[in-house]
């Protein structure tokens, strides 16, 4: 079946589940998605849900690349007719120059683009958990991972180690070989190597030929001080190994950061709440307030602080390599539980001459 009458019957669309205009962002999401739900890892001997990641990961590779999604759109557009029935009127050899060229751009394939081409490996994705303290600071850690993996026993050839992959006597190497349909003669993948232009005689026992293998790994990464919780990092080149010579795939961490106890975050800003007494927010007075690092800086209240009010410590926050953020303090009122006589008398005395707010209703909807 060439790779054309292929892309024809199957609906890499339907497959993944978006739309045909979708954005090549919703295809990525989606893919990730069902990548995710349908691994192996996730489904250990489940060979439907293997199958299922095959067949997903098909789809991708097709619609999720720019320009094969431009091939595979114009194949369904063009029909059966595009795989020469019995209604067609041209024949031309898509291993030959000048026509078969061509006709093969028409098909978004020239012969220099043969299954035997280098193919990009996959991407990979993984979850890596922060102390808040770690991602706001940064840190260098190890990932240790289980996925495809460049086979250590042929370091990617295939090949039984002192064995080569000999060229493929059935199509010269061009990992295709002609396909006649009625009056169209186009390009089919060649059997005998599956489109890669090479025979392995002599398979490597730890891959079965493969070049690929399924495995532990440790990946050193870099996290930038001041990753937030669900941002992703990506570390090129460092997912599923290519094939046929092509790149390997890149690695997406994505961060996952627990809270911390004092402190939360609004953007490149750290907040924290600090409990003042009564008579400090009502005289003014100088605060302790705690820092990310372990310190303390001063705060200065102003005599009439209200409760809930917000205050701005400059350059306190989270650091970034474009930004330092502020801490913002936000001030409580303590109430005291039990009073002893001598507070009770002096607080009964201030009721005396304060009296009560003159409109309570002002104060209930919780706005001032």
């Amino acid at each position: 079946m060439t790779a054309q009458r292929e892309w024809f019957e199957k609906d890499y669309y339907a497959i993944l589940g978006v739309a045909k205009d979708a954005s090549a962002k919703d295809i990525t999401k989606a893919y990730r998605r069902l990548a995710r739900q349908h691994h192996p890892d996730a489904n250990p001997g489940n060979a439907a849900a293997e199958e299922r990641f095959k067949e997903i990961s098909a789809a991708y590779d097709v619609i999720g690349d720019e320009t094969r999604r431009a091939e595979y759109d114009e194949v369904r557009r063009m029909g059966p007719m595009g795989f020469g029935g019995p209604g067609g009127g041209f024949t031309f050899d898509a291993g030959d120059a000048g026509l078969g060229d061509l006709l093969g751009q028409m098909f978004g394939r020239s012969r220099r683009d043969g299954g035997s081409g280098p193919r990009r490996g996959g991407d990979i994705e993984t979850v890596l958990m922060l102390d808040f303290v770690e991602a706001a600071n940064g840190l260098t850690t190890s990932l240790k991972l289980t996925a495809d993996s460049t086979c250590t026993g042929c370091n990617g050839s295939g090949a039984r180690p002192g064995t080569s992959p000999k060229t493929c006597g059935a199509c010269g190497g061009r990992g295709t070989v002609a396909d006649n349909q009625g009056f169209f003669q186009t390009s089919a993948l060649c059997g005998s190597c599956r489109g890669r232009g090479q025979v392995i005689e002599y398979p490597c026992a730890t891959c079965k030929g493969s070049g690929v293998e399924h495995r532990p790994r440790d990946v050193n990464v870099r996290i930038p001080a001041g990753v937030d919780n669900g941002q992703r990092i990506r570390l090129k080149g460092k997912g599923a190994p290519g094939r046929n010579g092509g790149p390997a795939g890149d690695l997406f961490v994505e961060c996952r950061v627990a809270p911390h106890p004092v402190f939360a975050r609004d953007g490149h800003n750290l907040t924290v709440r600090v409990a003042v007494t009564f008579a400090e927010a009502a005289l003014g007075a100088t605060v302790p307030v705690p820092t990310l690092d372990g310190g303390e800086v001063s705060l200065r209240l102003k005599p009439g602080t209200q409760p809930g009010s917000r205050h701005r410590v400059k350059e306190k926050g989270i650091r970034t390599t474009h930004k330092m953020g502020d801490l913002i303090v936000t001030v409580d009122i303590v109430v005291p539980d039990v009073l002893g006589d001598a507070e009770r008398e002096v607080i009964e005395r201030l009721h005396e001459v304060s009296g009560s707010p003159r409109d309570r209703a002002v104060h209930r909807g919780g706005t001032a």
